[in-house]
């Protein structure tokens, strides 16, 4: 059931997510599952891989698989404008909103909140702007640091 859930999600889940959806109450239960699948599949050397990105677990596939099928994927976790804006605040950060929007426009404020859900970002009010930053996911998921 937890790699069902793992293979359906499409996107980083936490075990108490999964927890949740399974009916699974130990979140410990869940972890020893997750590492159970995360070894088969590496014994097996499969083209499937659990990774852990900011405490949540996601199904991927490891290269040069995922390089090479990229193009079936659906849809990119990240859109193209907020991809533009979150490359531009890890340049510049911590930067003010205000003057990424004076850059990109008032569209940045959507990009900005896209960011934000997805985890890659944190914002913190200061004054009349927000101070922004990214987050450990965000050094995760791009193989940062």
């Amino acid at each position: 059931m937890v790699e069902a859930v793992l293979f359906l999600s499409g996107k980083a889940i936490s075990t108490a997510d999964i927890s949740k959806i399974t009916g699974i109450v130990s979140v410990g239960q869940i972890s020893k599952f997750l590492r159970e699948i995360e070894n088969e599949y590496r014994e097996r050397d499969t083209p499937i891989i659990i990774n852990e990105i900011a405490g949540k677990f996601i199904m991927e596939l490891r290269e040069p698989y995922a390089s090479r099928l990229s193009g079936l994927a659906n849809q990119p976790e990240i859109s193209k404008g907020a991809l533009r804006i979150l490359a531009y605040i890890s340049k510049n950060e911590p930067i003010m909103q205000n003057r990424i929007v004076n850059t990109f426009g008032d569209s940045a404020y959507q990009y900005i909140k896209e960011l934000v859900e997805k985890e890659f970002i944190t914002t913190e009010r200061e004054g009349r702007t927000r101070r922004i930053s990214t987050t450990k996911k965000f050094s995760e998921y791009f193989g940062i640091g």
